[in-house]
């Protein structure tokens, strides 16, 4: 979650949806209907801790809407989640699954608890507590959960274990995110990484820009950034830093290496949840520098791919005049307030909900595979996912070239418009 208190990530996705419903021209009862979650789920969590004392977790699950298709979306972990994150995040996975186009809604999931701190039967407690809660509703036709935030493949099968406990029959289709030889998908680990990088490399065709002649600076250390850097690494394109969350300290650090980062010498001395140890990583070579100084590097491109809010009104300031292109890997990163600067500078923007959709396409894939039971090879994965996010993109920029619109408003009219729709066809509004 951000530091800064006073930021409401769901009031900033609303805002967002406000300026292109005015752009459409959306009638009013459909802005109404689109603005608010279709329901809301919160609910507790006792779990017996190790210690033999009793623990009360809270859980929420939103479902945006599921006009074109069964709602999808993460689960979280988190000791500061909130339910206005939770329906920030749902709205925008309902905007994501559109703009890639594949028949789904938006969905999304929360505990406020910290897994650092939980042994593995603690966690399995949660997990299972959480879809007992939810066993009516969710499920491969309704809400089909996935990994987010600190949460794992080994928590998304306690949770399917759970479900098909619950309902006498096997369900491999009810939630993403699941080990390989259990149901779940190749590529799917790499999948949110690389998508950023395939949209990461047309905007480079369309800026006429060599990827061997660029440089990024990446916000995080977490999955979708090391499967980011490693793909951008493989296009010739050069990494000059990563930011990392130091647990023990509270507080998060750059680690600088201006030659490049060595993507598998950092990965060695990295914790499961991307915390980079400081002493080990010094000892490579790498600058560790205060956590927001990614943001300030002479670079081409900005990656942010941890959390939310954070090019905003203080820091987008402190951006580079080299820098060309923010690719978000991250969700709600940037704050309109940013965007403004940014557009006026004449930054390509690849917006949240299409540079990060690799993730939920092929998530996509993994429920399609497991409702069918016929699993594909990664190459066969890989080269869908391209497809995919390839078309996404060039359907955003073609519509900003066209309307003379920058990429996010571009990107969330084609979007709105696709469940707007939706919803009108089935008499809904």
């Amino acid at each position: 979650m951000s530091a800064d208190q006073s930021f409401n990530p769901f009031e900033m996705a609303r805002s967002q949806f406000d300026k292109i419903a005015d752009l459409l021209d959306l009638e009013e009862g459909a802005r109404q209907f689109l603005r608010t979650p279709r329901r809301e789920y919160h609910f507790t969590i006792p779990v017996k801790m190790d210690d033999g004392g009793v623990r009360v977790f809270q859980g929420y699950r939103v479902q945006h809407n599921d006009a074109r298709g069964p709602g999808k979306g993460g689960i979280r972990f988190h000791p500061q989640e909130t339910i206005d994150t939770v329906r920030a995040l749902s709205m925008w996975m309902t905007w994501k699954t559109a703009v890639v186009n594949i028949p789904l809604g938006g969905s999304k999931g929360g505990v406020i608890c910290d897994p650092h701190d939980l042994s593995p039967r603690e966690q399995e407690a949660i997990c299972r507590g959480f879809v007992r809660q939810l066993a009516r509703d969710i499920g491969p036709l309704i809400d089909v959960p996935a990994p987010d935030v600190m949460t794992n493949s080994q928590h998304m099968l306690w949770m399917l274990d759970e479900f098909e406990a619950l309902h006498g029959g096997r369900y491999p289709g009810l939630i993403t995110g699941k080990p390989v030889g259990l149901g779940g998908s190749l590529g799917r680990t790499e999948a949110t990484g690389y998508g950023v990088v395939y949209t990461i490399r047309e905007a480079l065709k369309v800026l006429g820009l060599d990827p061997k002649k660029t440089s990024a600076s990446v916000q995080g250390f977490g999955n979708v950034a090391q499967f980011a850097i490693d793909l951008y690494q493989q296009l010739g394109g050069r990494v000059v830093c990563v930011s990392s969350w130091d647990q023990s300290e509270q507080t998060s650090y750059t680690f600088r290496r201006v030659d490049g980062v060595d993507l598998e010498a950092l990965r060695g001395v990295t914790d499961r949840f991307g915390g980079i140890d400081k002493k080990r990583a010094k000892d490579l070579g790498y600058d560790v520098l205060p956590g927001d100084a990614w943001i300030e590097q002479d670079v081409d491109i900005l990656l942010p791919a941890a959390l939310e809010n954070q090019l905003n009104s203080k820091t987008v300031g402190k951006i580079s005049k080299q820098v060309k292109i923010v690719a978000e890997g991250a969700n709600g990163p940037t704050t309109p307030e940013a965007d403004a600067v940014l557009h006026e500078r004449g930054v390509f923007n690849i917006p949240d909900f299409l540079a990060n959709a690799g993730g939920v396409t092929c998530s996509y894939f993994e429920q399609v595979q497991s409702n069918m039971n016929y699993f594909w090879e990664m190459d066969e994965v890989l080269s869908k996912l391209d497809v995919k996010m390839t078309g996404a993109f060039h359907d955003v920029a073609t519509l900003a070239q066209r309307k003379k619109l920058y990429m996010r408003d571009a990107a969330y009219v084609i979007a709105i418009d696709r469940v707007a729709s939706a919803c009108h066809d089935r008499g809904w509004v």
